[in-house]
């Protein structure tokens, strides 16, 4: 910069003796510049330029004197006797016709600029404090917005296992640790009504074997202490039996659903003749049908090959069938119906029964959902069939549909995959 400036200043000069007007136009630039500039005549006049007793010998030696003769400005940075203190300074040349005439001397104490640089290190200090504060209140901000949600998710899996399946965790936000709270909070409600069902399906049980148990009970301490004449016990009797075997049923149905959600999904499917098995079922069905005067019709195309199993699959229709029968009235026709449609065997079940009421119909698959609610267990069955159809349609790859209007019978329909060619 003081290259710059001197190089600037020694344009105004334009030969000759050094004037008096361009010594003032220099200090008039001195008054208006942070650098300490001057301008010297010849060596005999330096003493009178300055606020300082010094000569020109005591400014420039000889070598510098040569260098400056040659047009070329000099450069010092150190401590200078005359001035006493530490200086940055520049000497540019006043020459004219090889004749040194004066020089511009600019200067600035080094002092100042270590004071400068001294105050700017201050004001980075400063703002490096400053700014470690606003970063270690922002990263203070940001661990608490984190850590936050996750003392609450700790507190509530904590909850959790002590079994209080209704706690949720709050969810303030979209990213990652939000997210992480709305699948637990998914989780909680997932596992509050697993525990509802499986609290409603143990106090079902226990509901539906007590009153049995109470029967046998009952009647068979009756019967031991001669509490029933002779007339009434063959009719007692039977009533044990019949209330022993449902016993024996219901035990048999919670068995099957229990080893059907224990078993793996994939089971061995073969190819198997649908025709057939459906015979084998009407057959089986017939005495059961007969005794309600019930016509159970069979439609099949003996094409029909499907990849099933074939116990799993006659339990199947044994249930649908054996509900469509329970639940139509007397000489009433029960028909099944087995066809091709895109790639996949349709076993459509119909009867002309009591139907099932619409807001009934999306719970029949339900464990021990009864839809006739004032019907009695002896004759309402145990509320599991469906339930075991539904499992085991899924185990063989199948759908199942049930359409049913009241007072005008219901429609079962399954679906399974033919065999490939």
């Amino acid at each position: 910069m003081m290259i710059e400036v001197g190089t600037k200043l020694q344009t105004i000069y334009t030969g000759g003796r050094v004037t008096d007007d361009f010594i003032e136009t220099i200090e008039n630039y001195n008054d208006y510049s942070n650098l300490n500039i001057f301008a010297v005549r010849n060596p005999r006049e330096l003493s009178a330029c300055v606020p300082f007793d010094i000569d020109y010998a005591t400014l420039i030696g000889f070598e510098e004197r040569q260098q400056l003769l040659a047009g070329k400005y000099i450069q010092k940075i150190g401590y200078e006797p005359r001035f006493d203190r530490q200086l940055i300074s520049v000497v540019l040349p006043l020459v004219d016709q090889n004749r040194l005439e004066g020089i511009i001397y600019i200067y600035y104490p080094l002092a100042k600029i270590s004071e400068l640089a001294n105050q700017e290190v201050i004001f980075l200090i400063g703002s490096a404090f400053l700014f470690l504060i606003v970063i270690g209140f922002g990263i203070y901000k940001g661990i608490r917005h984190i850590m936050r949600p996750l003392s609450d998710l700790q507190l509530a899996v904590e909850q959790m296992s002590q079994g209080n399946y209704g706690v949720r965790v709050p969810v303030h936000s979209k990213d990652e640790v939000g997210r992480l709270s709305s699948t637990f909070n998914t989780m909680a409600t997932s596992i509050q009504q697993e525990d509802e069902a499986q609290k409603t399906f143990l106090a079902t049980v226990s509901h539906e074997l007590r009153t049995p148990i109470s029967y046998v009970k009952g009647y068979s301490e009756a019967i031991h202490n001669g509490m029933i004449e002779d007339a009434q016990q063959e009719e007692t009797i039977q009533l044990i039996v019949r209330e022993a075997n449902r016993m024996e049923r219901l035990t048999n149905e919670l068995l099957q659903l229990a080893r059907m959600e224990n078993e793996q999904t994939d089971i061995e499917l073969y190819p198997m003749p649908l025709a057939e098995t459906l015979r084998d079922v009407q057959a089986i069905m017939s005495q059961q049908a007969n005794k309600k005067n019930i016509t159970l019709m069979l439609e099949v195309d003996d094409t029909l090959i499907v990849e099933a199993n074939e116990l799993k699959l006659k339990q199947i229709f044994i249930n649908i069938i054996e509900n469509a029968i329970n639940y139509s009235y007397e000489q009433a026709t029960v028909e099944v119906v087995a066809q091709s449609i895109n790639h996949h065997a349709e076993i459509m079940i119909k009867d002309d029964g009591i139907g099932i009421a619409s807001e009934d119909l999306a719970h029949v698959t339900e464990r021990f959902y009864r839809v006739n609610k004032a019907r009695s267990r002896a004759d309402g069955g145990s509320g599991l069939g469906l339930s075991i159809v539904e499992q085991l349609v899924k185990q063989l790859q199948g759908t199942l549909e049930i359409k049913s209007e009241v007072n005008k019978g219901t429609v079962v329909k399954i679906r399974m995959p033919l065999m490939e060619e």
